[in-house]
């Protein structure tokens, strides 16, 4: 009678006990997805030394072993502002599987870090799926794979290496395994080189005044210029610069005040730049500008005169949801839909174009996130009949986190219209996210 259940007891006690023993060893059997290699340049092999920290309920002391593993990359000529997608796989993990028990499929999940080095620094969180397969008493653990994403902030040559990791457990207890390098930081595995991306214009101008007479001065505020430069201040008939100049620097913010006497009477904005000539890729502008006609009126006349009242820029969209097609687990791939209508009314009046942009969130659902940077979109934009302006559809590609151009308009002598926007939409959701909805918030702003 007595001896029965302590047989019961041993038994769980095995149990768990070969649970633990496999998130010590932190080689769980997490299959990469099939096919998934094959996209990513591959990394070299390393070999660095990895301390093991069990559970304490499992009773086992720390484990030092070699880990053997590698890091690819999707991309190894990237641009400073592309994301990179970051495979960390281990290859040969620090220990096999030390008890008798075999342990079931499917109870790991690993997540780790990738360290940065060279022109860049810091590191990438990676994570892998919920997947492995049963490991026999005594067997061997499988390789696993954990993927995770960063944005290139700096040009030139980044040293990608293995970091530490961890191993988290569904099986009896929920448990976690933190491995560490001994030695960091470990071998290189990859490198990417990455090369300046052309850089975005942010600057902008405003004025004091949109009208005056001729002779007045009007004050020209800038920001986001380059510290220290001189910026030239400049009127501008159309499309070709007046008589009418003046100079201010920018100060260590990049920020400047300057006042410009406007006499040309047929003036219709102002605009700034660095250098010696107009570049719209270092200038800003142009702000709308009248000058007074101030010719008096011949005996006998009468000077007749009607006002055309200036509006707004704005946009309004169809609705705010958009429901994705479906994918299933394990295999993954587009997840489709289509943007929401924008229509975009420019009543401005003025020598302004426009542009609208949209950034996304990463997309988060149970447990888990598929990354802003694999969400793409095709733009169409359609001009109304009569309107000044022609919109343009931004570039087909990747939206992400930091953003890409929906539509637009160039700046011109005279501006405006009515315009309608679309995107066809793309998520491309890896082969082996854990199944669940996942959301994320697609912001558009119009400039």
């Amino acid at each position: 009678m007595g001896e029965t259940p302590r047989r019961d007891r041993r038994w769980r006690w095995a149990a768990l006990l070969g649970a633990t023993a496999l998130a010590v060893t932190a080689g769980g059997a997490l299959a990469c997805p099939a096919g998934a290699a094959g996209t990513n340049a591959a990394g070299t092999n390393v070999d660095f030394g990895t301390h093991c920290i069990p559970p304490a309920v499992a009773g086992i002391p720390p484990i030092d072993g070699t880990t053997t593993a590698s890091v690819s990359v999707d991309n190894t000529s990237p641009k400073v502002g592309d994301t990179v997608t970051v495979t960390y796989t281990v290859v040969t993990p620090a220990a096999s599987n030390p008890t008798d028990i075999a342990l079931p499929a499917d109870i790991m999940t690993p997540t780790g870090k990738v360290a940065l080095g060279g022109a860049q620094t810091g590191s990438v969180t990676v994570a892998g799926p919920k997947k492995n397969t049963p490991v026999p008493g005594k067997g061997t653990f499988p390789s696993f794979s954990m993927t995770g994403t960063f944005t290139v902030t700096t040009p030139g040559a980044i040293t990608l290496s293995p970091g530490d990791y961890n191993i988290h457990t569904s099986y009896i207890l929920e448990l976690d395994t933190p491995c560490t390098v001994i030695t960091p930081p470990a071998p290189v595995s990859e490198t990417v080189t990455a090369t300046s991306g052309t850089p975005t214009n942010t600057r902008a101008i405003s004025l004091s005044s949109a009208s005056g007479n001729p002779g007045a001065g009007v004050t020209v505020s800038g920001s986001n210029f380059t510290p220290g430069a001189t910026v030239t201040l400049a009127g501008r008939s159309g499309d070709t610069l007046t008589a009418d100049k003046a100079t201010a620097t920018a100060n260590a913010q990049g920020s400047f005040s300057g006042t410009i006497t406007v006499n040309d009477k047929t003036t219709t904005g102002i605009v700034a730049y660095e250098g010696s000539s107009w570049n719209p890729d270092k200038g800003a502008g142009p702000a709308a500008y009248v000058v007074n006609d101030t010719t008096p009126v011949p005996d006998g006349s009468q000077k007749l005169t009607t006002t055309v009242k200036a509006g707004t820029l704005s946009m309004s969209q169809a609705g705010d949801a958009v429901a994705l097609s479906a994918v299933d687990f394990g295999k993954g791939g587009a997840s489709t839909g289509t943007l929401k209508t924008v229509t975009v009314k420019d009543f401005r009046g003025g020598p302004a174009g426009w542009s609208l942009t949209g950034k996304v969130t990463d997309f988060t659902g149970p447990g888990a996130k598929i990354d802003a940077g694999r969400l793409s979109w095709t733009p169409a934009c359609v001009t109304k009949a009569g309107s000044p302006s022609t919109c343009k559809a931004g570039s087909a590609g990747a939206v992400g986190g930091s953003g890409a151009t929906l539509a637009s308009t160039p700046d011109s002598t005279l501006t405006g219209g009515e315009f309608t926007v679309d995107a066809g939409l793309s998520l491309d959701v890896p082969a082996f996210t854990p199944p669940g909805s996942y959301s994320g918030v697609l912001t558009l702003t119009l400039t």
